[in-house]
């Protein structure tokens, strides 16, 4: 004869019982979510012109238009470790989100036990008149919580934005590791410039040192000037050592950052060709809130805490659960294959809180604290997010101001080496004229090529400030 869990008034009642939870349990306890308002100003400070386009819309790859800087960031996002890294918490996040959704649908479980004894039965002590008997039990064990308060809901909900959180977080990794992977390249760039300057100034101080030093064998020159030459000479040369250890320690920073052993980086020279775009307009504020990684982070996290209060409320109230059991018990082996060793049975159970001393209310404080907290780091990333796009801006803007400076100054003492140099040869000068000219071009030659680099860098860091590349389905996508 076949057997059936449950009979046609068993069916009937656990029917009943599902319909009335799902009409009561429509509803979730605790705070549902709102954004917190942020009012953010109309435009950007320090932003010359407001636009609806914004800098952060171009891809990766249309930023950084340097085809073998694009190389090493397509490197980069393949092997860096801290982006890998932050892959393996989303996927721990996603498995925490996963655990939580079960509890939506029934657990199963099983068990079986056999045990042989005096006064024994299913390995318990029971008077059975000093009797040897044997016994056995198999069952499977059904239980579904009733999610009647939205204790379920909440947890899930909190699970599923801390997966949220953990996306956003790995977005705002690839983010950060652009940014780093072309800051690296650009400086390494200038320190070549740099090099290069010094080289340049190296043999233009060589050839001041061999004029005075044929002048002096001459005799129409004094020991002085050669000397004096002779120290610039190695003035210039000793910043050489110094730039290589610069451009070694950089090489090994960015091997790092693209997952490999530290050693020489291949690039292009400083300044050739279009390495970003001419124009980089900063967009609306109010959809700086849509492309920052840690502005979307902060809400995921602000949205996970909101939830955790509502399961907070919810501990409070019953727990309430349905129970089903289907089975073999018997306290003879001979029998447990017979019908009359079948088992099954339906039920529910509620189980609620009467006396914490004050453990629900010290979790409750707990969690709303947690979420006022929460609320406060985005409010106040938001302002810091603000904060970012302004200081780009406004240092983009003054570095243009500086280079123009500088470049005019650059060329005025080019100038004035130039025009002491023949007039030192045509003995209208002094070798004090010349040497004084050659040493302010090399700092003011240093100095252009690094406000160069702060250029390049204002650009790179408006682009991340501005949460670049927000609307990419891949950043590895080309």
């Amino acid at each position: 004869m076949r057997y059936h869990l449950f009979n046609s008034r068993g069916l009937a009642w656990l029917a009943f019982v599902s319909a009335s939870v799902a009409w009561l349990g429509g509803c979730a306890v605790g705070p549902n979510y709102n954004r917190p308002a942020i009012l953010p100003p109309a435009a950007f400070r320090d932003d010359p012109g407001a636009a609806n386009n914004s800098f952060a819309d171009l891809s990766w790859w249309q930023v950084y238009r340097d085809t073998m800087l694009q190389a090493l960031v397509r490197e980069a996002l393949t092997n860096n470790y801290d982006l890998r890294i932050a892959a393996t918490r989303v996927e721990q996040a996603r498995a925490v989100a996963m655990q939580a959704r079960s509890q939506f649908v029934p657990s199963l479980n099983y068990g079986g036990a056999v045990a042989r004894g005096r006064n024994d039965l299913f390995g318990s002590a029971y008077p059975n008149n000093t009797a040897v008997a044997s016994s056995a039990v198999a069952t499977l064990n059904a239980f579904w919580e009733v999610d009647l308060w939205g204790r379920v809901r909440r947890l899930n909900e909190s699970a599923r934005a801390q997966f949220l959180a953990r996306q956003e977080a790995q977005r705002g990794v690839r983010l950060s590791l652009l940014s780093d992977v072309a800051t690296a390249y650009f400086q390494l760039q200038e320190l070549d410039q740099e090099l290069e300057i010094a080289s340049r100034t190296t043999n233009s101080f060589g050839d001041s040192l061999k004029i005075f030093t044929r002048r002096v064998q001459g005799g129409t020159a004094s020991d002085l000037e050669s000397a004096r030459a002779e120290a610039a000479l190695h003035d210039a040369m000793s910043a050489i050592p110094f730039i290589l250890e610069k451009i070694s320690i950089q090489e090994n920073e960015l091997s790092i950052l693209l997952g490999r052993n530290p050693g020489p980086i291949e690039r292009q020279p400083f300044g050739t060709g279009d390495m970003l775009p001419p124009e980089v307009p900063a967009g609306l504020p109010s959809t700086l809130l849509e492309r920052r990684p840690d502005l979307r982070e902060a809400e995921q996290l602000l949205r996970s805490v909101n939830a955790q209060v509502g399961g907070a409320v919810a501990e409070f109230f019953p727990k309430i659960g349905l129970t089903a059991l289907l089975g073999k018990i018997s306290p003879e082996l001979s029998s447990f294959t017979l019908g009359g060793a079948n088992v099954w049975g339906i039920g529910a159970e509620a189980t609620g809180p009467l006396f914490q001393g004050g453990k629900l209310v010290g979790q409750y404080r707990q969690t709303r604290a947690a979420h006022d907290e929460a609320r406060l780091q985005y409010r106040q990333a938001a302002l810091n997010a603000l904060r970012d796009v302004s200081d780009a801006l406004v240092l983009r803007q003054r570095l243009e101001e500086i280079l123009e400076q500088q470049s005019r100054q650059v060329d005025a003492l080019a100038r004035s080496v130039k025009l002491s140099s023949e007039r030192y040869n045509a003995g209208k000068a002094s070798y004090y004229e010349i040497l004084e000219a050659q040493q302010q071009l090399f700092p003011a030659q240093l100095n252009l090529a690094r406000t160069k680099r702060e250029q390049l860098l204002a650009v790179v860091g408006l682009y991340k400030a501005l949460g670049g590349g927000w609307n990419e389905v891949s950043l590895l996508r080309k």
